[in-house]
C-alpha cells in the first residue's frame, strides 16, 4: 500500500509509503489521503493525527510520471485532477484533530503544503525544502494558501520565484516549520508532543482551530471578530468539557480526556 495508517491508543499515524519515488504524490497517494482524512473526521476516538514518510524522504512532491499525463488532459480533466489535490490539502488543515507533520530527508514542491497544512510541524535536521514549480513551468498554486499563511507574502515573492532549495534551519525562520530536532529524535520528538495533545480536551482542540481560522481570516473588522470569540468563550464555559477540567483542576485529578485518567 502507497499509505499506511497506524493505530496506536487515540493517536493515528498516516506512512506516505512510495519510497522508491521518494513519497511523490500521484492520484492514487492523493485519494488514499483523501479518503483517511475524511474518516478520520468522523473518528471521536482519534485524537492526534501524525503524517510522515518511509524510506530516505518525506516527500519529493508531485510524481513528475503523473504531471506527463496530466499534460494530456482536457481543460476539463485537468480542473477535476487539481481539485483532488485542493480537496484533500483542505481536508488535512479541516481535521478536528490535532495534527502533526514530520519532514525529513525532502519536503518539495506539493509536499509544503501538507507541511503548512498541519498544526505543528517538525523537521529532522538536514531536511531539504523547496517550491520548485517554475522551474518545471508550473505554479505552487495549489498549495500557495497554506504555505503563504505560513511564510507571509513578502516571503512567498522570492521562495515561489527562485525555487531555491532550502534547509530546515531556514524552514523554521520562515515559519514553515516549529522544530528542528536531530534526525535520530524526530519519532521521539512527535511522541513527546502527542502525549501533550492528549492532555488537552479533544473539543476545546477543534474550537481553538476554528477560533484561529475565524481571527485570522474574518474580513469583517473588530466588532464582528470580538462577537465571534465572545460566544465562543461563553459556549466553552458552559460545555461538559470545561465543567470536567475545572472540576479536575480544584480536586487535583486527571482530566477524564487525560492519558492514565
Amino acid at each position: 500500500m502507497s499509505l499506511e495508517v497506524d493505530r496506536s491508543g487515540a493517536v493515528v499515524t498516516l506512512t506516505l509509503n512510495r519510497p522508491a519515488v521518494r513519497n511523490a504524490l500521484d492520484e492514487k497517494l492523493i485519494a488514499l489521503l483523501h479518503e483517511q482524512f475524511l474518516a478520520l473526521a468522523e473518528d471521536h476516538d482519534a485524537r492526534v493525527v501524525v503524517l510522515r514518510g518511509a524510506g530516505p524522504a518525506f516527500c519529493s512532491g508531485a510524481d513528475l510520471a503523473w504531471m506527463r499525463r496530466a499534460a494530456s488532459f482536457t481543460a476539463e480533466e485537468n480542473q477535476a485532477d487539481a481539485m483532488r489535490l485542493c480537496e484533500m490539502l483542505l481536508a488535512f488543515d479541516q481535521l478536528p484533530q490535532a495534527t502533526v507533520c514530520l519532514a525529513h530527508g525532502a519536503a518539495m514542491a506539493g509536499a509544503l503544503g501538507l507541511v503548512c497544512a498541519a498544526d505543528i510541524a517538525l523537521a529532522a535536521e538536514g531536511t531539504l525544502f523547496g517550491l520548485t514549480e517554475v522551474r518545471l513551468g508550473l505554479v505552487p498554486a495549489i498549495v500557495a494558501p497554506f504555505v503563504m499563511r505560513a511564510m507571509g507574502p513578502r516571503q512567498a515573492r522570492r521562495w515561489f520565484l527562485t525555487a531555491e532549495r532550502f534547509d530546515a534551519a531556514m524552514a523554521r525562520g520562515l515559519g514553515i516549520v516549529h522544530e528542528v530536532v536531530p534526525a535520530d529524535g524526530l519519532d521521539g520528538r512527535a511522541a513527546e508532543i502527542a502525549q501533550l495533545l492528549l492532555q488537552a480536551a479533544p473539543g476545546a482542540v477543534a474550537e481553538a482551530k476554528r477560533v484561529i481560522d475565524l481571527v485570522a481570516t474574518s474580513p469583517q473588522g473588530g466588532s464582528f471578530v470580538a462577537g465571534a470569540t465572545v460566544q465562543a468563550i461563553a459556549e466553552r464555559r458552559a460545555s461538559d468539557e470545561a465543567k470536567e477540567g475545572i472540576a479536575a483542576f480544584f480536586g487535583k485529578r486527571r482530566p477524564a480526556w487525560a492519558p492514565g485518567a
